[in-house]
């Protein structure tokens, strides 16, 4: 790998100044160099002509630009005369001769001035080289490696960055800046100076954890009790999960483990139910993933400190000024920087203890008509300040190379609109989508399934196929939870939840979490 440099021309022009200082030595010296049997060229000051040619020199493979110079002869105020392949050509009045129109392969060119003779073969290479890409994939927080070949020796440039490549061959770049979708241009260059361009389109793929993501939901106080928490562990012992998701802050704004962010000590949000780092252990050591939960916007604790501080602008409000509740006990602000940064430090805390996953939930506006609230200080839409503060999140959490998933509403593939949820947009700043495809959840009919409770698998399949379709082209994978408990009159045992993973399967998903508010679950891996 070399930085930019001064390339073959700058490399002739050295070699030409150091032949015209040799020539001027050689001329002072008056010496008479022969060649071959009754040709001579005189290079001296008393005794003939001294010519001094700048332009191709002998051996040298130039091409369209070194060209356009043409060649240039000193021959000490005499006229010369030029030949190109033994026909004569034109020398203007400054001593140019044109040579734009040679062909390609190999020229002769003798200078004759007085008694005093030079002649010298050089070729034209007018062909630019063949340059192929590889098609090229990035994950998440990865450079982008684009590599190819030519088909004879070259320099390849990408973003500022160069290679040598000494025969036809391979090379390898990294791509400092990245735009999936937009692509990477490749410059070859090749010794005579011609150049190929190839542009290749960058794919975003998915970072992927070691094994897939099947998990359950625990609550914080759920693993501080431990008939709770042992069939958990037991289930990951005997491999039938493989992570476990453990909320960080819950939807009543309690900060579940012994965090030490200010605000959450200040506002009285941190209830620890667990230490972080032994929790983390626990799971590690039966060689489980760690999904830390924060239910982001909805927020009743920080709603009502902020509001009973002063800080209204941190809570979203009624058309008449009031705190906006709707059955959420109190709906934080996503355009208010002090909130967003509020969640971030949890976000930053966790990962920086070591948990493998952050999946952020109720990131979103309330599911209710927009008319019903306000957002102070929102400048664009609800869709844009969801979509900035999961882009500011995965900055976050870059340093750490923690993944980075989202919670949506099964119907936000549908109708993002509904609580400004779009998954494209989203996918882009994720490792994965989890859709709640609860089969509770879905109304007659939906997606062509009559029944959904009843027939959790097609539910299950055809919403997820959906969902595939989003995030295409993102990088993100779907995650979806699944649903291990019993609503609308259904029970649900081990058969429903093994028809929704088999229904996953069918959709082309291996991953899932469950959930069971109760954090009982029934599942054993065993139907």
């Amino acid at each position: 790998m070399t930085d930019g440099g001064s390339g073959h021309e700058a490399r002739a022009g050295r070699r030409r100044r150091a032949r015209r200082r040799r020539l001027g030595a050689i001329g002072a010296a008056a010496v008479l160099v022969v060649i071959g049997v009754g040709a001579a060229v005189l290079l001296a000051a008393g005794s003939g002509t001294s010519i001094d040619v700048a332009g191709p020199e002998d051996g040298e493979v130039v091409g369209p630009e070194a060209l356009a110079s043409g060649l240039v002869v000193d021959a000490d105020g005499e006229e010369p005369t030029v030949t190109v392949d033994g026909a004569e050509v034109s020398v203007d009045g400054s001593g140019r001769v044109v040579l734009d129109d040679l062909a390609e392969g190999e020229h002769r060119i003798t200078v004759s001035a007085g008694s005093s003779e030079r002649s010298w073969s050089f070729s034209v290479d007018r062909t630019p080289p063949a340059l192929d890409l590889d098609p090229v994939a990035v994950t998440r927080g990865a450079p982008a490696t684009v590599a190819g070949t030519t088909d004879e020796p070259a320099t390849v440039a990408l973003d500022g960055a160069r290679t040598e490549v000494a025969e036809a061959g391979r090379f390898q770049l990294r791509a400092s800046r990245v735009t999936p979708g937009a692509g990477v241009t490749v410059t070859a260059t090749d010794v005579a100076g011609n150049s190929a361009r190839s542009r290749a389109a960058i794919r975003r793929v998915a970072r992927e954890p070691d094994v897939p993501v099947t998990g359950v939901h625990v609550e914080s106080w759920a693993w501080d009790d431990p008939p709770l928490r042992r069939p958990v562990l037991r289930m990951l012992e005997r491999g039938e999960i493989t992570a476990v998701q453990l909320d960080l802050k819950n939807e009543e704004g309690v900060v579940g483990y012994d965090s030490r962010v200010p605000r959450a000590r200040a506002i009285g949000a941190i209830h620890p139910g667990y230490e972080i780092e032994k929790a983390i252990k626990q799971i590690h050591d039966r060689g489980g993933r760690v999904v830390g939960r924060v239910v982001v916007f909805r927020d009743p604790i920080l709603a009502s400190a902020a509001w009973s501080r002063g800080n209204r602008d941190q809570v979203l409000q009624t058309p008449s000024g009031q705190p906006y509740g709707a059955g959420y006990g109190g709906f934080t602000n996503y355009a208010n920087r002090a909130v967003r940064d509020y969640n971030t430090a949890i976000i930053k805390e966790a990962a920086a203890a070591g948990v493998d996953e952050i999946l952020l939930d109720y990131i979103r506006r309330p599911d209710r008509p927009t008319s019903e609230f306000v957002v102070p200080g929102m400048a664009g839409t609800h869709e844009d300040e969801i979509v900035g503060y999961v882009a500011e999140v995965e900055r976050a959490l870059a340093p750490h190379g923690t993944h980075l998933g989202a919670s949506v509403f099964g119907v936000a593939a549908e109708t993002p609109e509904y609580i400004a949820q779009p998954i494209p947009r989203m996918a882009r700043h994720l490792d994965y989508v989890s859709p709640m495809v609860y089969p509770s959840h879905w109304g007659p009919g939906q997606y062509g399934v009559a029944d959904p409770v009843r027939q959790p698998g097609d539910i299950v399949e055809r919403s997820l196929a959906h969902f595939l379709r989003q995030v295409k082209g993102t990088g993100a994978r779907v995650v979806p939870w699944l649903q291990d408990f019993t609503l609308d009159g259904v029970v649900y045992g081990p058969a429903e939840v093994e028809a929704q993973i088999q229904g996953a399967k069918r959709a082309g998903i291996d991953e899932w979490l469950l959930w069971n508010p109760a954090v009982e679950y029934t599942y054993d891996g065993s139907v």
